[in-house]
């Protein structure tokens, strides 16, 4: 009897084992996800600051020197 109560034991101590590792991966793997997420939207909203920079630096440039409009062709009439 006392054999069979440690063999439960054993079993038992071992699927905590194995489960405490899954946790451990899980929670290393959740980690790595919300590491990339953080550095993702970091770029994002720098590339985006530069995209926003460099509009507002052509619109000014734009406003300083006005391109002229270009002027139409004549359509050509066939014969």
């Amino acid at each position: 009897m006392a054999e069979s109560n440690q063999n439960i034991m054993q079993k038992a101590e071992a699927r905590f084992i194995d489960q405490q590792k899954k946790t451990a991966e899980r929670n290393k793997a959740t980690a790595e996800y919300l590491s990339e997420a953080k550095a993702r939207i970091a770029k994002t909203a720098r590339l985006r600051e530069l995209r926003l920079a460099k509009e507002a630096a052509d619109r000014a440039a734009e406003a300083l020197n006005p391109v002229a409009p270009r002027k139409k062709r004549a359509a050509v009439k066939k014969a």
